[in-house]
């Protein structure tokens, strides 16, 4: 995504995949990890898969920036590709990185992502990409995985059927636990209650049948969205965009 926004407020989210950004004009501020910060042109943003976060600009000028997401999948086989041998997964600990070199290589593939690079310099691009991101802004170690129990339970309930209306009593009874406790505890792992978390997996189920071609209205029946217009309202306020619009992107 390229964009600039002036008014444009992103509803608490997250992504599957690892997203690096750069701001290129204007200052965008947002939550992360239980921390306020603030972007400023030439600094890099870092988010690892899951991270909830949201934001606006900072002030009323705006903010311009670029921002690319690429899936686990792949950063583990460049990752591998540049070490010789298997190697695990990089947790980024800052979300915002001030750092103009790596600003620059994320921005030249963005650039190339965009305007048809080769595909040889494209691969190039990316793997100078991930190798710099990693020596230079996260921490050496695996992402840990979710916890256990019965927030884990819960989490799979919803992710076998997220377009399932289920009420609480009854995800609670799948989890083993009590309502407060899943509440609390849902919260405490993924950074968000287990209502958004289940919209959050509807509008990732929808984003992928709209790259298929499929009809937003059937899109939003399908993915449990009370309408074409209910739909549209939350992939706007969580992706920046129209699900019309996304689609012929993509």
């Amino acid at each position: 995504m390229h964009a600039h926004f002036e008014r444009h407020v992103y509803h608490r989210h997250s992504h599957e995949t690892y997203s690096f950004g750069v701001t290129e004009d204007g200052r965008q501020a947002f939550r992360c990890r239980g921390g306020a910060h603030t972007s400023a042109a030439g600094m890099v943003l870092a988010f690892n898969p899951d991270d909830p976060h949201d934001g606006h600009p900072a002030d009323e000028l705006g903010f311009t920036y670029r921002i690319v997401h690429i899936g686990a999948g792949l950063i583990s086989d460049v990752l591998a590709d540049i070490a010789d041998r298997p190697v695990g997964l990089p947790l980024f600990d800052a979300p915002v990185v001030p750092d103009p070199g790596l600003a620059r290589t994320l921005r030249a593939l963005h650039a190339a992502l965009l305007g048809g690079a080769p595909a040889l310099r494209r691969d190039e691009l990316l793997t100078a990409t991930v190798g710099s991101l990693v020596d230079r802004a996260a921490m050496r170690r695996v992402r840990a995985s979710p916890a256990g129990g019965f927030v884990e339970r819960a989490r799979r309930r919803l992710e076998e059927s997220c377009t399932e209306d289920i009420g609480a009593d009854a995800l609670a009874e799948a989890a083993g636990c009590s309502r407060f406790a899943l509440y609390r505890g849902f919260r405490r792992e993924y950074g968000m209650a287990p209502s958004d978390y289940q919209r959050q997996l509807r509008l990732r189920a929808a984003r992928r049948l709209l790259a298929r071609g499929e009809a937003i209205g059937d899109v939003a029946a399908r993915t449990g969205f009370a309408d074409q217009s209910h739909l549209t309202r939350w992939f706007v306020r969580c992706y920046g965009m129209t699900p019309g619009r996304f689609q012929s992107a993509v």
